[in-house]
């Protein structure tokens, strides 16, 4: 048995930190050492970083509503200083640089925004976001040298102008201001560049800096933020997982990453670093994947991701940051290359043009199984998050013995002497961690033991979940516990439902007080037996959307609806047609007002409502057929488009020199010159495969090194290897990708370069030796399918 003990009182709590309201207006967003409070309540925000100014204008809004659908109730973004003044003294904020528009969408559509202006931003960006002009500047950056600072005054004060108004204080989206990036020992410098924001005019009622690697931050001037990531692009291509990167897929009272940003620190840390009993846990880099450089080029799960969030909620943080949560693309307008790169001084290559990141949301849209999958999780923080964020962490009384400990299960509680959350888990990357069987747990909270489940079960490889205590369901009832996740609560007709999820191979059971009353099962769910207190434990054996338990306590009914294990990645929460809804659907959905719009790149996808609208209409609608308590329509969506024509133009020439290069001597990307000899591949696009609005990705099969495509003779993506199919959107290229084609240059790789790739692909890298060839090519329309639903009218 599994235990550890709650406290009868939390740590203390800290008084709220004088962070930014402007003078003489209420304090609208505050923090404590332990949460954020926003308008008066409790919020755990969910931040999802998206660059406004690496993906195209006409696109921000549905893809901000994507980012929203996932869960996402707060949008990060950078302001890259070469962006918006590539030439000195010439500022633009127009078109695709109009981060004013960009956050009044994200207003719009009800997300805060954070704003990290830099002036150093890093993002992978040239010169960490650095004009070129500021070489021939005598001043020293990052410093408080007046040169530098007269620099950057003007530029602050643009920003400034166009975020006026927009703070959250002035019932903008605005909700904090990040200062630098990764500086980490010069907090002088740091209090100096808030200070000078305020002076031009910026106004936000938070104020942050990255404080990984032991970051001097001054105090209660900025909040500190952290990060972590499932692996490091900017390591050594060792073979084998990114050692540092084990730390966070355990939990721990310890927030602070020395792994991050590590390859440009100059010095080891050195100092404490923030005072973590006077700040909340809060992160704003929660890897929603990883890039890709020339000599690494790590494979990132869909559970590689969802397990690290998991473990750092279940670590106590108030404030969940993905980057990236949406892939972009680096600007190709600009006069120079804009990723980073050796020739700019950094240790690593990187891509041209792709900033994909694997993330949640791709470079081009597209939806990956860690979208689908971290949307659970967040369902269960905008339904519980309030109650989480006042939950201190709690560990067991056994714990892992240091990083390489695999055989010790993985558990911590989030509890406030009342109620509590078991965080589970079992997954890291890499090394799989073996089933762990006869498996109980005992929370010990201040008025009484809870003893879960009520027979032991394994808890297999590779789970993560939390599991609750104390858990409310609607109308004064509360679940003694249950071993299945909670992801949501909403009223269904009037009465109280309650949303689990099963965990994959754990049977559900849920534990009601004595005094409620269960109604029976539907026939083959499940089972209902006394518990030795006088309540009843509920095993339900056939999870899904039949699954309903309906209970009844003092103050009346309430339901619990508990689907199975894969369905926690079809469920969204939405409000359509006037009512709060679940859906069921395995593509992505997009509510607004009446409307849904179901991305898929399916022929036929099903959509399940719960509760049903009166009316739903739209193209490829099939008749409505019951599904359990939802209703389910299935959708049949236009045929594929023809396919494209794949034609060899020319065989790759021999494999260019090997060559290294930046302060580490890391292998370096093939130049320029070198493409001149690779194998070119044509691919000629129908043009009725792009008479639609959708996005049209082209999916490509290559073996190689390193591949470009162009179209009309423009660079527009690029990949190094690593193992998946290259996907490439053309929607934004639609005409010309008609009138051209598109070509892909293939280069084979030099047998001296010394490449990471994960080792199940590793065979696919070696053949890029002798081998540089496109296989396939298709192409593959992300079908966008509107529903209308009609609102109920009330009984007359």
């Amino acid at each position: 048995m599994l235990s550890t003990r709650v406290r009868t009182t939390p740590p203390p709590l800290a008084g709220h930190l004088a962070m930014g309201t402007p003078d003489g207006a209420a304090p609208s967003l505050t923090v404590d050492s332990r949460r954020i409070v926003r308008n008066g309540r409790t919020w755990l925000p969910v931040m999802g970083e998206f660059h406004f100014s690496r993906y195209p204008r006409d696109a921000w809004r549905e893809e901000l509503l994507k980012i929203r659908a996932g869960g996402v109730d707060t949008v990060a973004t950078y302001l890259f200083w070469n962006h918006h003044e590539e030439h000195r003294g010439v500022h633009r904020f127009d078109g695709g640089l109009d981060v004013r528009h960009f956050l009044e969408l994200c207003g719009e559509l009800g997300l805060a925004a954070v704003a990290r202006i830099g002036p150093w931003a890093h993002g992978e960006c040239r010169n960490g976001g650095f004009p070129d002009w500021l070489d021939d500047v005598p001043c020293v950056p990052r410093t408080d040298d007046p040169a530098y600072l007269a620099l950057v005054r003007p530029y602050f004060a643009r920003i400034a102008r166009e975020l006026r108004g927009l703070s959250h204080a002035e019932g903008g989206p605005l909700v904090a201001v990040q200062i630098e990036n990764e500086l980490y020992d010069r907090p002088g410098h740091l209090a100096t560049l808030r200070r000078t924001a305020e002076e031009a005019g910026l106004t936000a009622p938070l104020w942050t800096a990255t404080a990984w690697g032991a970051a001097d931050i001054p105090r209660d001037v900025l909040l500190p933020l952290y990060g972590g990531y499932p692996e490091a692009f900017w390591e050594d291509a060792h073979d084998g997982w990114a050692r540092g990167m084990r730390r966070h897929y355990f939990f721990t009272p310890i927030r602070d990453d020395h792994a991050i940003g590590a390859d440009l620190r100059h010095t080891a840390p050195s100092g404490p670093g923030p005072d973590d009993a006077r700040n909340p846990y809060a992160t704003c880099e929660l890897g929603g994947g990883m890039a890709i450089a020339y000599h690494r080029r790590p494979l990132i799960p869909a559970e590689d991701v969802t397990a690290l969030a998991l473990a750092k909620l279940g670590s106590g943080s108030v404030w969940q940051g993905y980057y990236l949560y949406h892939g972009c693309s680096q600007r190709q307008e600009l006069d120079l290359p804009n990723q980073e790169s050796q020739a700019t001084g950094y240790p690593n290559d990187l891509p041209r043009v792709t900033y994909d990141f694997q993330a949640p949301l791709g470079e081009f849209g597209q939806a990956r199984p860690s979208y689908h999958a971290l949307r659970a999780q967040h369902l269960l923080i905008q339904d519980a998050g309030a109650d989480l964020a006042d939950m201190p962490l709690w560990l067991p009384e056994r714990e892992p013995e240091g990083l390489d400990d695999r055989h010790t299960l993985r558990w911590s509680v989030r509890s406030d002497g009342e109620r509590a959350f078991v965080f589970v888990n079992n997954h890291q990357p890499h090394e799989p961690l073996p089933d762990q069987h006869g498996v109980t747990f005992r929370v010990e909270l201040p008025d009484r033991a809870v003893t879960f489940p009520s027979r032991p079960v394994t808890v297999p490889s590779g789970a993560h979940f939390v599991w609750p205590v104390g858990h409310a369901i609607g109308r004064g009832l509360r679940l003694d516990w249950a071993s299945a996740q909670p992801v949501t609560r909403l009223p269904v007709a009037g009465v109280p439902t309650a949303v689990f999820t099963a965990v994959a191979g754990i049977t559900p059971e849920f534990a009601f007080p004595a005094g409620v009353r269960v109604a029976p099962l539907p026939p083959g769910t499940g089972r209902a037996e006394p518990a030795a207190d006088g309540g009843t434990v509920v095993t339900v054996t056939a999870p899904g959307t039949g699954a309903v338990l309906t209970v009844t306590g003092p103050e009346g009914p309430a339901r619990v609806l508990v689907l199975a294990a894969g369905q926690a990645r079809e469920l969204h929460r939405v409000r359509l047609a006037g009512a709060e809804r679940l859906v069921l659907c395995p593509a992505l959905v997009v509510a607004e007002d009446d409307e849904l719009r179901v991305h898929t790149e399916e022929e036929r996808v099903a959509v399940a409502l719960l509760p049903a609208p009166a009316a739903l209409a739209g193209e490829g609608l099939g008749a409505p057929e019951p599904d359990g308590v939802f209703t389910r329509w299935p959708l049949t969506a236009p045929p594929a488009p023809p396919a494209p024509a794949l034609a060899r133009v020319r065989a790759a020439g021999p494999p260019p020199p090997a060559r290294t290069g930046g302060p580490a001597r890391r292998a370096s990307a093939p130049d320029d010159e070198a493409f001149a000899h690779a194998a070119v591949h044509h691919v000629t696009v129908p043009a009725e495969a792009l008479a639609g609005d959708g996005e049209v990705l082209l999916r490509l099969r290559w073996t190689g090194d390193v591949a470009r495509a162009s179209i009309g003779g423009r660079l527009v993506a690029d990949q190094f290897w690593y193992g998946p199919e290259w996907e490439i959107g053309l929607r934004r290229f639609a005409a010309e990708a008609v009138a051209h084609g598109v070509e892909i240059r293939v280069l084979p790789r030099p047998e001296g370069s010394r490449v990471y790739v994960d080792a199940s692909v590793r065979a696919g890298l070696d053949a890029a030796t002798t081998t540089a060839e496109v296989h396939a090519a298709a192409l593959v329309p992300v079908r966008r399918m509107p529903l209308r639903a009609r609102a109920e009218r009330p009984a007359a």
